[in-house]
């Protein structure tokens, strides 16, 4: 897999171009494939030159509890992506892809992994629904809830630009968001490494031993 580096500035400046609407056809910019000041390839890995502080952002779990990322993740490598439940392709395909991935690696390194859903769609998302969509994928795999404006400003601070849901001529519920997936260093707790949508198990398995330890892929 090829590994790139890119500026955290190029990639905020790229985060408008690179949203997708689940279930519907990409954006005509599509996923970021050049950024100035590096190259980003979907389905490799993308080393920030500049890494992201781990946003402090308190949102609701599945079980209802108010849930501190940075406090529940410290020193924990730490995998974060934004979406939503009722997404037909995007969302599934990245979550079942890293929760296959997961399952390659030691044990303990499985229960140290943190893999952060964040819903864009929080009127439709409630803790319960977005437990049982979880479930299916991997149970430990965390999901959040919360204000769609808390959400989003979370969001821009990663270089993810989301868009609240809107609904297209057929009644059909949309919800635009960067397909990004956002890897923390448990050594810095920084993320430091970014993959594409177009990211495979394959990729993420021959990562996550990597990422697990603090390391860049």
């Amino acid at each position: 897999m090829r590994t790139t580096r890119v500026t955290v500035a190029a990639l905020v400046a790229a985060a408008a171009l690179a949203l997708t609407a689940c279930g519907g056809e990409t954006t005509p910019t599509g996923s970021v494939k050049q950024i100035s000041g590096g190259q980003a390839k979907a389905g490799a890995a993308t080393l920030l030159d500049r890494p992201f502080d781990k946003p402090d952002l308190v949102l609701t779990d599945t079980t209802g509890k108010p849930w501190n990322l940075r406090e529940q993740t410290k020193g924990k490598p730490t995998l974060i992506y934004f979406g939503y439940t009722h997404c037909p392709d995007v969302c599934p395909l990245t979550m079942s892809n890293i929760a296959v991935a997961k399952k390659a690696l030691p044990k303990a390194d499985q229960d140290e992994l943190r893999v952060v859903f964040v819903t864009t769609d929080p009127a439709r998302d409630t803790p319960e629904s977005l437990g049982s969509w979880l479930k299916a994928q991997d149970p430990s795999f965390i999901g959040l809830t919360g204000d769609f404006a808390t959400i989003q400003g979370a969001a821009r601070k990663l270089g993810i630009g989301i868009e609240a849901p809107t609904t297209d001529a057929n009644g059909n519920v949309v919800s635009m968001h960067g397909a990004q997936v956002i890897a923390f260093s448990p050594k810095t707790d920084e993320g430091y490494v970014l993959y594409g949508e177009g990211t495979t198990v394959d990729d993420y398995a021959k990562d996550l031993p990597k990422i697990s330890k603090g390391e860049n892929p």
